[in-house]
């Protein structure tokens, strides 16, 4: 192991090596030898296609002279054989097709007999009439007929411009000679066959070549881009682990190997001899007291996946530095090997911090507790930073009852709340802007309380109080005093007499206000008597009159006789209907009234009571062409009572079905606005005036314009909404534009405050109360 003074770092000797993270070692032979291949190998295969190329063309061009020179000798032979065939006479002259058969000629041969002044006596096959001598047939400047056999077969331009083998023999005796012509072409179209095919083999062999040797090149150019952006990629990360206080680890935990970056190296103060590292190398660096590298071995190895451990090591100069080291064990897919891969994170500094901190909070705890006050400090999400015992005294609560960063209502959950008789005192503003208040409050065991709530600046909310009571007891004591000195100056005879008559003026009101009070009960039992007794006797001869008319209508007993009278029962049932409905709504409304309306609010999903709302008059709406839309987020919750949202939607759409003429549209929309939740009712229907949306609402109100005098209602459907409305602690607004349409919003409160008590007509206003946590944190 290195002493302080070195540098070094050195691992053991039978530590292996492996290629899990190459490392900037000395290029290899094999490096330079691939290096020098990157341009052999496309120089061998351009050289290879050229002499492939070049051997192809000379042995095409030997294959043409090898054809010509055999038909040039079997040329010259065969005119030296017709030459001895025809004799010195020239007699055979006239039938020169017995020297050449057509079964042993060449395509395209021609036999000439000549006399001695080149005309020509007979040909074979014949020539065209206008050609007499050898000039003509073969040019002006033959040279066969000066050199005759001498020249052998040679190859001439004739004058048409094809190129034939011509040769010539002396007939014996010297009365002529004997000219034969063979033209080339025929000769070589074998030759030009196999000269395609060869061609056509050459270039698709170079094609290949050339193919193979630009997907070598290719090659070699993206394994030298992905070299460079290897090492680039090594670089940078290797700054950034080094920026970053970080050093990257490999642990092959089978072979017992581990891997460092260089960064890893830097932050120890060591200096890389060896790829890899032994496991009982670097496991001897960590500190006894943190644990050691064999218990996480054993958790790889009962297949834990991750690790996040903080341990120290001992570094070059003989210090330990702190590390939190991060690894995720990741599985080879070669060989199958599993490998703990991470990075291990210098907090050093973050470790010196965190014990400096918290010997600050030590002392600040204790001298928050040392104070005779109490005292308490929440955070800005109102969670609890700090409180000392006699905060937590004075609310009954446990040190387990007040940890840091519980919630506020968590805490005041289970502490109880000091009984406060009364309080006075008044609210400012300190310096910077932020609220403070100061207050006195005296609690029910007598005590009097001096309580000062402030905001802090990061929004947090710091109260602190002082018993001062036996400085209000003093107070008490000079004001008690002063009392007495006023009332011993007062007139006997004069308090007397006052109190004599406001003894009887007492004993008056008290008598009228039973008489008030029994008056008072007397009506409002007799309203709901009579609210009930109308109920029943206005609803049993009205589900008659439905029921029969339905009956008679629907022709259950028997035809009527008279198809009106089917109409009649319609309007009658109809009619009893809307007079039920009429009547329901006074009911309601007397009952809204009397205040004897309970809700119950609990969570309702808004697709379903919007569905539930729209359903009714879905017929109504297809019989009017009138299309009702709906806009909602999906799994939005509304807080309000189930049966009461039912009659608040209800009675909206039904109006905007009502007033909405043929055709028009109605879209019910669902937003979330902070606080509160956004009931939407649009129409695009007749309108209201301007001056008439200050009476709507009201009961019995109809605005009565000339184009709403033709629709049947109460006018209570808007004043029983909007009384609902506001039980759920809601409210309604209109907009409204006549032969433009309608806007109609309800406010409620959201779902997610909390499920309130159940609410009803009978809930009153209640005096303005101070914060929560001005009562709930009531301190000295």
């Amino acid at each position: 192991m290195p002493e302080a003074g070195s540098a070094s770092f050195s691992a053991r000797a039978d530590s292996t090596r492996a290629v899990s993270w190459p490392s900037r070692t000395p290029e290899t032979r094999f490096g330079q030898a691939e290096r020098w291949l990157r341009f052999a190998v496309p120089g061998t295969l351009a050289v290879f296609l050229a002499c492939l190329c070049g051997l192809a063309a000379l042995h095409i061009r030997g294959q043409r002279a090898e054809i010509l020179a055999v038909a040039q000798a079997e040329l010259e032979g065969f005119a030296r054989l017709a030459a001895r065939a025809i004799g010195p006479s020239g007699t055979v002259g006239a039938d020169l097709r017995a020297l050449m058969p057509e079964s042993g000629r060449q395509p395209g041969r021609r036999l000439l007999l000549i006399r001695p002044d080149t005309r020509i006596v007979a040909a074979h096959p014949p020539l065209p009439a206008d050609l007499h001598t050898l000039s003509q047939v073969l040019g002006a400047s033959e040279p066969l007929s000066g050199l005759s056999e001498r020249a052998g077969a040679i190859a001439l331009d004739l004058p048409g411009g094809e190129t034939v083998l011509a040769a010539m023999h002396s007939l014996p005796g010297g009365t002529g000679q004997v000219a034969v012509l063979q033209p080339v072409e025929p000769l070589l179209r074998g030759w030009s066959a196999r000269t395609r095919d060869q061609i056509v083999l050459i270039a698709a062999a170079a094609i290949v070549i050339v193919g193979v040797g630009l997907a070598y090149g290719l090659q070699t150019r993206q394994a030298a881009r992905a070299d460079r952006a290897r090492e680039t990629i090594r670089g940078r990360l290797e700054t950034a682990l080094r920026r970053g206080a970080c050093g990257l680890w490999d642990w092959d935990v089978a072979r017992g190997r581990i891997y460092w970056s260089d960064s890893m190296y830097g932050l120890l103060g060591y200096r890389r001899q060896h790829e890899y590292l032994s496991f009982g190398d670097v496991n001897g660096l960590v500190h006894p007291d943190d644990g050691d590298l064999y218990s996480l071995a054993r958790g790889v190895a009962a297949n834990q996946t991750h690790i996040d451990h903080a341990f120290r090591m001992r570094g070059a100069d003989g210090a330990y530095v702190w590390f939190r080291a991060r690894a995720e064990v990741v599985v080879n897919a070669i060989d199958g090997s599993r490998h703990l891969v991470g990075i291990a994170t210098d907090i050093s500094e973050q470790r010196a911090l965190e014990e400096t901190n918290a010997a600050a909070d030590m002392r600040l705890r204790d001298a928050v507790e040392a104070i005779s006050e109490a005292f308490v400090l929440w955070d800005t999400g109102n969670r609890l930073v700090l409180c000392n015992s006699k905060f937590r005294h004075l609310h009954a609560l446990s040190p387990e009852d007040a940890r840091s960063g519980q919630s506020y209502v968590e805490v005041m959950r289970r502490g109880v709340l000091p009984q406060i008789r009364r309080e006075s005192g008044d609210v400012g503003l300190v310096p910077g802007g932020a609220t403070a208040r100061t207050f006195e409050a005296e609690l029910a065991d007598g005590r009097w309380l001096q309580i000062s709530e402030r905001r802090t600046k990061d929004g947090g909310y710091v109260s602190v109080g002082t018993d001062i009571t036996s400085l209000k007891r003093h107070q008490e004591q000079l004001q008690a005093s002063e009392r007495e000195l006023i009332e011993t100056v007062k007139d006997l005879k004069r308090s007397r007499r006052t109190l004599e008559l406001q003894t009887q003026q007492l004993a008056d009101l008290a008598e009228r206000y039973l008489d008030q009070k029994a008056v008072a009960e007397a009506a409002n039992q007799a309203k709901a008597e009579y609210l009930a007794n109308m109920s029943h006797e206005l609803r049993t001869p009205l589900n008659a009159i439905i029921g029969f008319a339905d009956v008679m209508e629907n022709a259950v007993l028997g035809p009527l006789g008279t198809p009106r009278y089917t109409e009649y029962c319609r309007d009658i049932r109809e009619s009893g209907s809307h007079l039920l409905s009429m009547i329901d709504d006074i009911l309601d409304m007397a009952r809204l009234e009397a205040r004897r309306v309970r809700l119950n609010p609990r969570t309702v999903s808004a697709e379903a009571a919007v569905s539930s709302a729209i359903a009714p008059f879905a017929a109504v709406a297809d019989e009017k062409a009138i299309t009702i839309t709906t806009d909602m987020p999906p799994d939005l919750d509304l807080l309000a009572d189930p049966s009461a949202l039912q009659q608040i939607l209800a009675n909206l759409v039904q109006n905007a079905v009502k007033f909405t003429p043929a055709g028009g549209r109605i879209a019910v929309r669902v937003r979330r606005a902070g606080a509160s939740t956004h009931l939407y009712v649009v129409d695009n229907g007749i309108g209201i005036r301007r001056a008439d949306l200050a009476r709507l609402g009201r009961p019995f109100t109809q605005v009565e314009a000339q184009m709403t005098r033709s629709h049947k209602g109460s006018g209570l459907g808007l004043a029983i909404t909007r009384s609902m409305v506001e039980l759920h602690g809601g409210s309604l607004r209109i907009r409204s534009e006549e032969t433009v349409g309608t806007i109609v919003l309800v406010r409620l409160p959201a779902a997610n405050l909390g499920r309130p008590d159940p609410i009803g007509s009978e809930r009153t206003s209640a005096a303005p109360r101070r914060d929560r946590r001005t009562a709930a944190t009531v301190a000295a």
